[in-house]
């Protein structure tokens, strides 16, 4: 699976599609076959270091925690998400290699995932 990740601080150049293996999604959780993701401007920020102090990056570090998507398998402990469910979704996990990943699948908590509402055009 493909992961969008930055080694170092730095501009858009420091991005780098990498391989990572796929995550298992635990209890609470479910795992999103990402169809399009989205960089917000902190992320931006944290990206160049100009959050270092508050919000340091861990290396590896991601990009993309904004996502829609489709449910491809289900946790335990997960209630109102079955497989096939177009999602909506944020996640906070940015430096596990989670919530880098576009275009592939990302583990997300299920608390931070909404079944996409039917008058969003798919």
């Amino acid at each position: 699976m493909k992961a969008v990740r930055f080694h170092e601080y730095g501009g858009i150049d420091v991005l780098r599609v990498e391989e990572v293996e796929q995550p298992a999604p635990g209890a609470g959780q479910v795992l999103v076959e990402v169809r399009a993701a989205g960089i917000q401007p902190g992320e931006v920020m944290i990206r160049k270091g100009s959050r270092h102090g508050r919000w340091p990056a861990t290396f590896p570090c991601g990009q993309g925690s904004d996502l829609a998507g489709v449910v491809v398998e289900v946790g335990p402990q997960v209630r109102g998400f079955a497989v096939g469910d177009e999602v909506l979704g944020f996640t906070h996990d940015r430096a596990s290699g989670l919530a880098q990943i576009v275009g592939q699948t990302i583990g997300q908590p299920a608390a931070e995932v909404r079944l996409r509402p039917g008058s969003l055009r798919g």
